[in-house]
C-alpha cells in the first residue's frame, strides 16, 4: 500500500512540474495577417456573420515561443474558453480579430482555437481577459497598414520589394520583424501575414531573438485588395 502511495504522489509531482514547464515561455509571436490576401488564394474564405471585414491586417494570435524556435501548444484542456470573461472585449475582437474560415461565422470557433492551443500557454503571465486585451491593445500599438502607408506602399493590388517592406516595417516599429506570404489564384505571392516579436508581459515590443522563416515569399511580391474570387458570404458566393 505504501509503494502505491508513494508511486501516485511522484505522479503527482511529475505531472506538476510538467504542468509548469509548458506554463514557460520566452517570448510572444503577436501575428497579424492581411485579411485580402487570405481571401486571394486558394483556399475559400467567408465574410464573419457581422460583415466584411476592413481591408486592413487583422490579428491572427498571440504566440508563446521559445527562444530555440520551438513553441508549447495546447498547454491547460482544463482551462476552458468562457466568452463570459472577455464579453466587453467582443466587438472589439470582431473589428480586429475577425474570422475568414467557412462557414461563415461570429468568430468564436476562431477565438476559442487561439485560446485554447496558445493562450493557456500563456497563462503564467494573463490569465484570459488579460491575453486577448494585450493582443488587442498590441495592434493598436503595431498599425502596420498606416505604417506601410507612410512608406508609400498602398494596398491597391500592385506589387512591392519584399525588402522594401520588412525594412518600412522594421523602421516603424523600431524592431526586426518576420514575413510570410501565400500564393495567389494566379500564382503570384503575395504579402500575408507579419510576425512582431513581444516580451512575456505581452506589451513590450522586441527585436525577434528567433526570426519566423520568409515562407512563400518572392523578392517582389503582391499587396492584394479584395476581390470577387474565392469569397462566400454565410454560404453563397459574394461578389463585389
Amino acid at each position: 500500500m505504501r509503494f502505491i502511495y508513494v508511486i501516485l504522489i511522484n505522479l503527482i509531482i511529475f505531472q506538476f512540474i510538467t504542468f509548469l514547464h509548458a506554463q514557460d515561455f520566452d517570448f510572444f509571436y503577436f501575428a497579424q495577417q492581411w485579411n485580402p490576401a487570405s481571401c486571394d488564394s486558394k483556399i475559400k474564405c467567408c465574410y464573419p456573420t457581422n460583415g466584411k471585414p476592413a481591408e486592413d491586417f487583422g490579428i491572427h494570435g498571440l504566440w508563446p515561443n521559445y527562444f530555440n524556435g520551438s513553441f508549447p501548444k495546447s498547454c491547460n484542456k482544463n482551462v476552458r474558453y468562457d466568452e463570459t470573461q472577455i464579453s466587453d472585449l467582443i466587438s472589439s475582437m470582431q473589428k480586429n480579430w475577425p474570422t475568414l474560415s467557412c462557414p461563415s461565422n461570429n468568430g468564436t470557433r476562431f477565438w476559442s482555437h487561439e485560446w485554447k492551443k496558445h493562450g493557456t500557454c500563456s497563462l503564467s503571465m494573463l490569465d484570459i481577459h488579460s491575453y486577448f486585451q494585450a493582443a488587442l491593445a498590441l495592434k493598436e500599438k503595431v498599425n502596420l497598414l498606416q505604417i506601410l502607408k507612410n512608406a508609400g506602399i498602398q494596398p491597391n493590388g500592385g506589387f512591392y520589394n519584399l525588402e522594401a517592406i520588412k525594412k518600412a516595417i522594421e523602421k516603424g516599429i523600431g524592431h526586426t520583424i518576420g514575413v510570410e506570404c501565400n500564393i495567389d489564384l494566379n500564382g503570384n505571392s503575395q504579402l500575408y501575414e507579419v510576425y512582431v516579436c513581444v516580451d512575456k508581459s505581452g506589451s513590450n515590443i522586441i527585436d525577434c531573438p528567433i526570426i519566423p522563416e520568409t515562407k512563400r515569399c518572392n523578392e517582389i511580391v503582391e499587396f492584394a485588395v479584395f476581390g470577387s474570387r474565392n469569397i462566400l458570404d454565410a454560404g453563397h458566393a459574394y461578389s463585389l
